[in-house]
């Protein structure tokens, strides 16, 4: 059994968790159910990242112990599992015990390579990407993504981390890997920032000014700069260093990011890697950001959007099927109501609520079972297997999804043309046992996607979910089917 090993970035416990982050994690578990489908052993690695600067102030801002605070943070950002219907089987967070020993342990490793060494230095940081910023990457003197906030000077004596020595590896990584970084256009963003030439960065605070994150060892005064030791939770998920083989099995991993966090995840911490000796990681997928309603989401504007909120109102599937089918993987987006709602009741409701229901009822009406018969070869040939399966394997997920409404419209389309309801016997047979093959199909299909409403389609066919080898047609012998509620109700 192949094993696959995916894993989102870890959002930072600073603020609940919001639409943008949905995206990433949906998509995420789509990719996962895919590859369990396929037959794949799979490990999902979801948490919460919980050092630095910002978590210190806002745990001070809100008068808590910050590991109180990042206790009530980690909760929150854990309930999406059951809010969004996710299958993650792995949740870290930074403070675990055995992530602060493997982030210790790396350290170790790479300054034992020589990659760590101590210098005093001055620079303009911006604290909400807990990144430093050159003059060449503000807008006006601040940073663009948080325009908000002023940047701070530092002046001080940290550890840095030997960024610099690695610019030939990673371009041959870029180089013998063209897809290892998708979409393509951030694999030659991230090619071009590293052929400029890299500086080497900061990894550590003084403990005095930022006391929470985890030590340096063998330093009592610095501790960890919070993205070292954030990215090391993608080995030590996996139980690097002391689980070495459990490690292997699962080594490397696909990861899923934001565009803010191509940087991080592509160049600093595969040098990273390269240092402690290391696989690099085997693919890194870059989403796009969301708007809502046309405008940047932003505290000020009032318009964050709450998607524990938004699945408990529509449903956590028509969330999941409106990011997806919206948002072309990589692409920006926009989240409304409004449009969410209309892609319930256009789609989700009239073409493939309508259509369940259609068959179902003339099934149940005509026929206690429903026997195996001759397939409509016209109709199932509509169906496009090698295209979908090509599409997720890149990752295209909107484009996957959109593959299968096709072929969800043939099928309500040949209903009305042939008008099977005015069929009778064994032509009206005939005809539902394509139909009812097809519904079969298509809840296979869409169980990555939609899995709560592949799994009722399911159960009103009585049947089992199958595998992606049974998208073959004319697989069940015969169903004995029991009409439940509608899928999806309009709103």
């Amino acid at each position: 059994m192949a094993k696959f090993y995916i894993t989102t970035t870890l959002p930072y416990v600073n603020a609940d968790p919001h639409i943008g982050f949905a995206l990433e994690i949906i998509d995420a578990d789509v990719i996962a159910r895919f590859k369990k489908l396929q037959g794949d052993d799979v490990f999902f690695n979801f948490g919460t990242d919980e050092n630095g600067l910002k978590i210190y102030r806002k745990a001070l801002e809100e008068k808590k112990d910050p590991k109180k605070y990042c206790d009530e943070y980690a909760a929150k950002f854990n309930s999406l599992k059951q809010a969004l219907n996710l299958s993650y089987n792995n949740f870290i967070r930074t403070t675990d015990s055995h992530h602060v020993k493997a982030a210790q342990e790396f350290w170790n490793r790479c300054l034992k390579e020589g990659d760590i060494y101590k210098k005093k230095y001055q620079i303009k940081y911006c604290v909400g990407c807990e990144l430093e910023k050159t003059d060449s990457e503000l807008e006006n003197g601040k940073c663009p993504l948080h325009p908000n906030l002023n940047l701070e000077f530092y002046d001080e004596e940290n550890y840095f981390f030997r960024f610099s020595k690695y610019r030939k590896n990673l371009l041959k990584l870029y180089k013998d890997n063209p897809n290892f970084v998708l979409p393509k256009e951030k694999l030659n963003e991230i090619k071009s920032f590293v052929e400029m030439g890299l500086e080497d960065f900061s990894i550590s605070r003084l403990k005095k000014k930022m006391p929470w994150g985890i030590d340096v060892p063998n330093d009592k005064d610095h501790v960890m700069f919070v993205w070292f030791d954030a990215l090391i939770n993608y080995i030590s998920a996996i139980g690097w260093p002391e689980k070495i083989n459990e490690f292997k099995k699962w080594w490397p991993v696909t990861q899923l990011a934001g565009k803010d966090n191509l940087r991080q995840q592509s160049a600093m911490w595969q040098a990273m890697l390269f240092s402690a000796k290391i696989k690099p990681s085997k693919q890194i997928l870059i989403h796009g950001f969301l708007t809502a309603d046309g405008k940047k989401i932003s505290k000020s504007l009032g318009n964050v959007v709450n998607p524990i909120e938004i699945a408990k109102k529509y449903s956590s599937d028509s969330l999941r099927y409106f990011l997806i089918r919206e948002i072309p993987f990589g692409d920006d987006g926009d989240f409304s109501e409004e449009a969410l709602k209309n892609r319930i009741n256009n789609e989700l409701a009239n073409d493939l609520g309508n259509l369940v229901s259609r068959v179902l009822t003339l099934v149940e009406k005509n026929f206690k079972t429903l026997k195996k018969k001759e397939l409509d070869k016209k109709l199932i040939s509509k169906l496009d297997l090698d295209k979908i399966n090509e599409y997720l394997d890149k990752y295209e997920l909107h484009n996957a999804l959109s593959e299968i409404w096709k072929f969800i419209n043939e099928v309500n389309k040949h209903i009305n043309q042939e008008k099977v309801w005015e069929l009778k016997g064994k032509e009206l047979e005939k005809h539902l046992y394509t139909l009812v093959e097809s519904l079969r199909v298509i809840s296979i299909l869409l169980y990555p996607f939609i899995p709560e409403t592949s799994e009722k389609i399911n159960k009103q066919l009585g049947i089992k979910l199958g595998k992606k080898k049974d998208c073959r047609f004319g697989v069940e012998k015969e169903y004995k089917v029991k009409k439940g509620e509608m899928l999806f109700k309009k709103v």
